[in-house]
């Protein structure tokens, strides 16, 4: 039967932490890669590729952060059919061991003037394992606390693991804002190797708290049942392809527009307007601080009005602001930098992110919700969040520094992000032993 807060201590127990353990491990997988981010941005140009001019060193910096991009298919395929034949928890420890362990070894990898070309071989392996690992993540996370969650509140705390997003960014641009402040040469010396080391301590207290959580309820009575399945990807294109479908369009536009909006504006910050990073760094810290407001607000907002309409109102609202926020960038002016960074990242960015979680885990049967979920959200991560930053600075390039390319190609993948959507189902009510 379907789980109620109301019901013994030990379930609403069950329930807590299992959404504070998937805000931590979702705050380390996007840690990870908000982290490299930045590096990529600002950093790793100069370290992994230094034999390039410095736009070509960005682009091949972004290159190694894409390869992460391009496996998480694979991970997807590996661990979304592990978690739906031996179960969600299992394969959470398995993500996170996987993830934050690539990221520690990070900090301790020599640079390119310390062995050549072994250098960014080095950096992109590591980052591919990164990958794998995130390719099954977010999926398993967003399960455990939707198959725990009661009914009428699975949109509200299907969001919340995505907090762990805004968690994991803001991590990311402290620890790294921290290091920063050591002398030029001190930083990119070994300054720049502390925030990849301290993510040892964040897999640390997860793998505590997912090795005390048990299987969700759903899961056992499938095993129970002996409904578990052999093939899970099979049954996945088999029984779901159109729901799948829809939800690889919508995934186009939030998973490019998150990484537009918080990594190639760094580049375009501080390499077109030439502003300090530390003033797109506060800012990117001010509008990543609100989304654990804004979060919970629109997954709430979903149980009331529906999934679709949430995510398509934050498709169509980045298109539109997408020109304007431009604009406010251009102004320098510090109030306007914010406002246009909440527009997009903290309202139109989560507005489609907070309904998503709880759309993907409603729309696929149990028998293959890991799998579905993981394939639906990371089949299109390739073209998406892997080269979106890439894409963004080469039109950046072909305007020769003007914005309106990179505009009209927001505008489209919020296009194609709505009338996915539009065309998918609405899942709000769907019994989630089925």
């Amino acid at each position: 039967m379907e789980i109620s807060l109301t019901q013994a201590p030990e379930v609403r127990q069950a329930v807590r932490t299992t959404i504070f353990s998937a805000i931590i491990g979702t705050a380390m997988e996007w840690y990870d890669y908000y982290l490299y981010a930045t590096a990529a941005a600002t950093l790793f140009n100069k370290l992994f590729f230094p034999s390039y001019d410095h736009l070509i060193g960005t682009l091949l910096a972004f290159g190694s952060f894409a390869i992460g991009f391009f496996v998480r298919p694979l991970g997807s395929v590996l661990f979304g059919h592990l978690g739906d034949r031996i179960g969600r928890k299992k394969v959470l420890i398995i993500t996170l061991l996987l993830m934050g362990g690539s990221t520690t070894l990070m900090g301790l990898l020599p640079t390119y003037a310390m062995v050549g070309v072994w250098a960014p071989i080095l950096l992109t392996v590591l980052r591919a394992f990164q990958g794998l690992g995130s390719g099954a993540e977010y999926a398993g996370a967003v399960l455990m606390v939707v198959e725990y969650a009661p009914p009428k509140k699975r949109g509200l705390y299907g969001a919340m693991p995505y907090m762990g997003v805004a968690l994991g960014l803001l991590m990311s641009l402290a620890t790294f804002s921290a290091s920063s402040h050591l002398s030029q040469g001190a930083f990119e010396d070994w300054g720049w190797r502390i925030p990849f080391l301290l993510s040892a301590v964040v897999v640390a207290l997860g793998v505590i708290l997912r090795s005390t959580l048990n299987e969700t309820p759903i899961f056992l009575e499938m095993q129970h049942k002996h409904e578990v399945v052999k093939a899970p990807v099979k049954e996945v294109f088999r029984s779901s392809l159109r729901p799948l479908l829809c939800a690889w369009g919508a995934r186009l536009g939030d998973n490019s527009l998150a990484y537009i909006y918080e990594s190639f504006v760094i580049v375009y910050v501080t390499q077109q307007l030439h502003m300090q990073r530390s003033v797109i760094v506060t800012a990117l810290m001010f509008s990543t601080a609100v989304q654990f407001i804004t979060v919970p607000l629109f997954g709430w907002l979903s149980d009331k009005v529906g999934r679709k309409p949430v995510y398509i109102a934050g498709a169509l609202i980045s298109g539109c602001a997408i020109f304007p926020f431009f604009l406010m960038l251009k102004t320098k002016e510090l109030i306007w930098i914010y406002v246009g960074l909440f527009l997009v990242s903290s309202v139109a960015k989560t507005m489609m992110t907070s309904a998503q979680s709880p759309w993907l885990a409603e729309m696929f049967p149990a028998r293959v919700r890991y799998t579905g979920f993981a394939l639906a959200r990371e089949v299109t991560s390739p073209i998406s969040g892997g080269i979106a930053p890439m894409i963004a600075i080469a039109l950046l390039a072909l305007g020769n520094g003007a914005t309106h390319w990179v505009s009209l190609y927001v505008v489209a993948l919020a296009v194609i992000t709505a009338v996915s959507v539009l065309l998918g189902p609405e899942t709000r009510d769907r019994d989630l032993r089925l």
